[in-house]
């Protein structure tokens, strides 16, 4: 089976305050939540993540 999909690939060290900003941390909407998904590192990546997709990340990824 072939499944086709797209890369998103970090550096090292990214933080759980940049997989979701503590500033949205108000709600547990888990829609509200996941459209700030990764938005100061990569704005547009809520527009363009799709089933299926992947991330690819350095070291300590969801540290902190």
């Amino acid at each position: 089976m072939v499944r086709e999909g797209s890369v998103f690939k970090y550096k090292d060290n990214v933080d759980t305050d940049v997989i979701i900003p503590a500033r949205y941390l108000n709600t547990s909407d888990p829609k509200e939540l996941a459209s700030h998904c990764m938005e100061d590192i990569d704005r547009d990546f809520v527009k363009k993540v799709k089933a299926g997709d992947i991330i690819v990340a350095g070291r300590n990824f969801g540290c902190g």
